[in-house]
């Protein structure tokens, strides 16, 4: 892989949100994240814990959902953008992650095809004050930005919170594992010779 240092910066400002998103994908699971979400800032900087990428995030704006859509969308650009071509990662990525009672799975392919299919079994309208439709939207909006195909799915759990952390914790691996450079491979990881 000829890139030696995988960083991604983005910036979005509309009429509604302001937001800045750095991430640094050879990190050490460093997150700075102040978006005004409580939730949001806690599942993010446990992606960046275990992903081991350093995210940075500062985020504003009118209403919850316009910030969390809005995260999401600026984080998966920026993780794009540190990705480049590319030519010579992984690619795929998988976990299954217990958190107490909750058990979570996440699988995804850095494949430049955006797909999501997310279930994360939330029985609540609010998770943490945060409409449980957000949480599942983040999580779509990620994955489209990311160009990625995603699928996440809570196998089974009691509490609300930790289905959904666990399964930001499943994602958080598996993208550390997609993004990993193959040191077997220098060009695109795929058999088309194109992603």
């Amino acid at each position: 892989m000829t890139c030696l240092v995988r960083i991604g910066n983005r910036v979005r400002s509309t009429k509604e949100t302001n937001v800045r998103a750095s991430v640094e994908i050879d990190g050490a699971g460093h997150a700075s994240v102040k978006t005004t979400v409580h939730f949001v800032d806690h599942l993010i900087a446990t992606l960046a814990t275990h992903s081991l990428m350093n995210i940075q995030v500062e985020a504003s704006g009118d209403l919850v959902h316009h910030v969390v859509e809005d995260v999401a969308i600026a984080l998966g650009e920026a993780i794009s953008e540190a990705l480049g071509t590319r030519n010579g990662i992984i690619r795929f990525g998988y976990a299954l992650v217990p958190m107490d009672e909750a058990l979570a799975l996440a699988s995804v392919d850095l494949v430049r095809r955006s797909h999501s299919s997310v279930d994360l079994k939330i029985t609540r309208p609010l998770v943490e004050n945060l409409p449980s439709e957000d949480l599942t939207h983040f999580l779509t909006s990620l994955a489209a930005s990311l160009e990625a195909t995603l699928h996440v799915k809570v196998q089974y759990g009691e509490n609300d919170h930790h289905k959904v952390e666990a399964a930001f914790k499943a994602l958080a691996l598996s993208l550390r594992q997609a993004c990993a450079v193959d040191t077997r491979r220098s060009g695109a990881p795929s058999s088309k010779g194109a992603l």
